[in-house]
């Protein structure tokens, strides 16, 4: 990535960090267990794994202009616990960090499973492929990006190499093999 790349990922993380988290709520504990239990068949996580964490991610999925269409850059969002509380970053990779302890989870998504949404980026199964630290993605088996509000690239024709971000929100759950 070019440099003036990583400066507009790292001031969009920023001003996703110092302004993004704190104007919405996250979801109650009641909403996140209520929202889990309508998960597209096609999302699901495989039987042997619990969720040990959901985050709510609120932040920007970034395209760039190639070829005359709009193609999928890089996502960043600030991840927030159940209180609102600021626990993490997802940027491209895919990866989550963590920013209480400094664990990720590196993921790439499962063929097939996807659940499109109307007016919004599809829901994932995402399979982990690295983790790293002894934290909270310690371990992570499977991701899910759930509930997604926003995001879609915009219509019709572009320049080649512009980039545009757009809004969007989603809540990630995080898994790990049942013990």
């Amino acid at each position: 990535m070019k440099r003036t790349g990583i400066v507009l990922v790292a001031s969009t993380l920023l001003g996703i960090l110092v302004g993004g988290v704190s104007s919405t709520a996250a979801p109650t504990e009641a909403a996140t267990s209520e929202a889990s239990a309508r998960v597209a068949p096609a999302v699901q996580v495989p039987s042997g794994h619990k969720v040990v964490q959901r985050l709510q991610a609120k932040g920007v999925q970034t395209y760039t202009c190639t070829a005359g269409a709009w193609k999928g850059l890089e996502p960043a969002a600030t991840l927030a616990d159940r209180l609102g509380r600021a626990v993490g970053l997802h940027s491209r990779g895919p990866i989550w960090v963590s920013t209480v302890d400094g664990s990720a989870v590196e993921a790439a998504p499962v063929d097939g499973a996807r659940n499109d949404v109307p007016g919004a980026v599809p829901e994932l199964l995402l399979k982990a492929k690295s983790t790293r630290g002894d934290g909270v993605f310690a371990g992570v088996s499977y991701v899910q990006r759930l509930n997604t509000r926003g995001g879609l690239a915009p219509t019709g024709g572009c320049t080649e190499g512009a980039q545009t971000s757009v809004k969007y929100e989603a809540l990630y759950t995080f898994s790990v093999p049942a013990l």
